[in-house]
């Protein structure tokens, strides 16, 4: 891989490939993780803010209806600039509103509309990686575009969430502190939009739209592709698995960092801002990356349908962790970030099932507008249950909560048991 050579006269895939998925994964951390603690941070309750952050996933969920737009205007490395600068300037204006009255208004507003350009950032950078490189480059270099955006995912839910911290007690005030986040994030991105305005590639193959002229014969064949997909054998089957498999998760995760925050009189552990970005923003993740390289190694050895059952147990059975938390407030950050840990790889194990699953769905001609279709019922499945996710636990509290995600589980399992996987579906030949 390090000897991929870049066409004469444009630059090295080693100089675009790490920072553009990098630049990826950090608008969608900072909407879906650091929103949610934000709002915490400065006072939400748990309903509010679950309430409010779930509704970000909207944009990915309603992902594939816009995509067509990629393909008709303009090429998908104007695409890539312009949404760059725009989410640049999307995170600076979230700082701007954080010191004001209306601060929760005014910056969900933003939220959306910067979930609204991630979400179309996704399409076209994914599109511009499969036209900049050829077939064989592509495979090599995508575990390099994993780790990166793996490494945004960190740097934001971790590194980002302990300089909050650090800057609110330096400071003393939080709307200070998150506000200086977001100013340095703009910049950032800022940044990266200039880079890859001047490094990217101008592949041969990335050509302008027909535009508006094309516009009625693609959302012919478009209305095609949806209706070929809802014709598939099983469809309410795979539609369940792909809505209810993370049924449990989708109330968790919107409820871990609040749990984590809240003081131990609330029913939480009473750990700082600080101490939440080590422990389940650097530790967690970690974990989380470490189980899906596993999860992934362990389908390529035995085939998808052979692990399905372990995978899904791997997923499902770590929840007790939280309410082991719950029920014994343990003081020590070690004990905590270890049962983070625990939970968060086995997530990561159990979700590459998840993923896998939806590979063998979108299998056939139409394939990568029917997993694009896939990825929007997976949003759906976490953005309705992370609604009322936090209104129940301000209800009923954090340990009947969370004895409720494990029951939670039974539609996760009863799908599991529904779904039809092919014999050594995901099994390398030489396995």
């Amino acid at each position: 891989m390090s000897r991929q050579a870049a066409t004469p006269g444009q630059s090295s895939p080693w100089a675009w490939i790490p920072t553009l998925y990098f630049a990826q994964g950090i608008p969608y951390v900072v909407v879906m993780t650091l929103s949610v603690v934000l709002y915490k941070n400065l006072g939400l309750s748990n309903t509010d803010l679950a309430l409010y952050t779930s509704w970000l996933y909207l944009p990915w969920v309603i992902k594939p209806l816009w995509s067509p737009l990629a393909e008709l205007f303009g090429t998908k490395r104007q695409w890539v600039a312009v949404l760059q600068f725009f989410v640049g300037a999307a995170l600076a204006g979230v700082a701007l509103t954080i010191p004001t009255e209306h601060v929760v208004q005014l910056s969900l507003a933003v939220f959306w509309l910067m979930a609204f350009a991630s979400a179309s950032h996704d399409i076209a950078a994914d599109g511009y990686y499969m036209l900049a490189l050829p077939q064989h480059s592509q495979a090599a270099f995508v575990g390099v575009r994993s780790t990166f955006y793996r490494l945004a995912n960190i740097g934001g839910q971790g590194g980002l969430v302990y300089l909050a911290g650090e800057l609110t007690e330096r400071t003393g005030s939080a709307v200070k502190a998150w506000s200086l986040v977001f100013w340095l994030l703009g910049a950032l991105f800022v940044g990266l939009a200039l880079w890859h305005a001047f490094v990217l590639p101008r592949p041969a193959a990335d050509v302008k739209g027909p535009g508006h002229r094309a516009a009625r014969g693609l959302a012919r064949e478009f209305l095609a592709v949806f209706a070929s997909f809802f014709r598939k054998p099983g469809i309410a089957v795979i539609l369940g698995f792909l809505l209810l498999y993370r049924f449990p998760e989708a109330q968790l995760l919107k409820l871990a960092s609040p749990f984590l925050l809240d003081p131990v009189d609330k029913g939480g552990l009473g750990l700082s801002t600080k101490a939440v970005g080590i422990a389940y923003g650097t530790v967690g993740l970690t974990a989380l990356t470490l189980g899906g390289l596993v999860g992934g190694w362990v389908i390529s050895r035995v085939g998808l349908k052979r692990a399905l059952w372990p995978l899904v147990l791997a997923m499902h059975v770590p929840n007790v962790a939280f309410l082991a938390l719950a029920l014994t407030h343990p003081t020590s950050l070690a004990v905590i970030s270890a049962a983070l840990a625990v939970e968060q790889f086995g997530y990561g194990l159990g979700f590459t099932a998840y993923l896998m699953y939806m590979i063998h769905v979108a299998e056939g001609p139409q394939k990568t507008a029917h997993y694009a279709i896939c990825t929007g019922f997976m949003a759906l499945g976490m953005m309705i249950p992370g609604m009322w996710s936090g209104w129940l636990q301000d209800h009923i509290g954090y340990v009947p909560f969370f004895v409720w995600v494990l029951v939670a589980t039974v539609p996760s399992f009863i799908m599991a048991a529904l779904i039809q996987v092919p014999e050594n579906f995901g099994r390398k030949e030489d396995a």
